[in-house]
């Protein structure tokens, strides 16, 4: 009978115990794994947010507090979220789904009713009648985005249409003339970016507090 090498086997080496030969290699890998989450855990979750923060703090003041609007040292608002009009003397907003509330900034959603759902007809056709009866003269289209929510529900800005659809009621309520008032959304009407990104359109609130500034002149920033 041929033996074998004892390189190959030897019986009567001995052997590791089940607990050293598991221990060993668990905490070579262990090791480093805790420590490289703990490091990318101080990196991604504390220093990086703290450095963008801070920059944005520094350049862009504004927008990194949330681009508030303030009144007499007071906010009224920001130029991120819409807010709900419903006077005849002001321009109403793009509606919104949110809940508890309109323009739930905690709460961002569209309807998710689809375009055959009686709900949403039933939304959209009380939004119309709302705007005719505010103004009753108007047989003008009235611009689809009156009468619908966005996907996020909080839309400050409105088309330029939407805009000078209102510019009539507006004019009469507050005894302006009309190119007065479509002059005042000439003045804050912002323009697709380069020419091509985005959309026409004013921003409700702006718009509104220069709408109050024509008689009574506020600070705003």
């Amino acid at each position: 009978m041929t033996e074998l090498p004892g390189a190959i086997f030897d019986a009567a080496a001995p052997r590791p115990r089940r607990a050293e030969a598991l221990e060993g290699p668990g905490k070579s890998v262990l090791r480093p794994a805790i420590v490289l989450l703990l490091m990318m855990t101080v990196l991604t979750g504390i220093i990086y947010p703290l450095v963008i923060t801070g920059i944005a703090q520094v350049l862009f003041p504004a927008q990194a507090g949330g681009s508030v609007i303030t009144r007499g040292g007071k906010p009224i608002g920001s130029r991120l979220i819409g807010q709900p009009f419903s006077s005849a003397g002001y321009f109403w907003s793009r509606p919104s789904a949110t809940t508890p509330q309109p323009y739930n900034g905690l709460d961002s959603t569209g309807s998710n009713l689809g375009p055959l759902n009686p709900a949403l007809i039933q939304a959209v056709k009380a939004r119309i009648a709302a705007l005719r009866a505010a103004d009753p003269g108007n047989t003008a289209p009235i611009p689809v985005d009156l009468v619908t929510a966005s996907a996020s529900g909080l839309d400050p800005d409105i088309s330029l249409a939407a805009a000078y659809y209102q510019a009539g009621r507006i004019a009469r309520a507050r005894h302006l003339s009309l190119a007065t008032v479509r002059g005042l959304i000439a003045a804050h009407a912002h323009h697709p970016w380069l020419g091509l990104l985005g959309e026409p359109r004013v921003n409700v609130l702006e718009l509104n507090l220069a709408l109050d500034a024509l008689k009574r002149p506020a600070a705003v920033k």
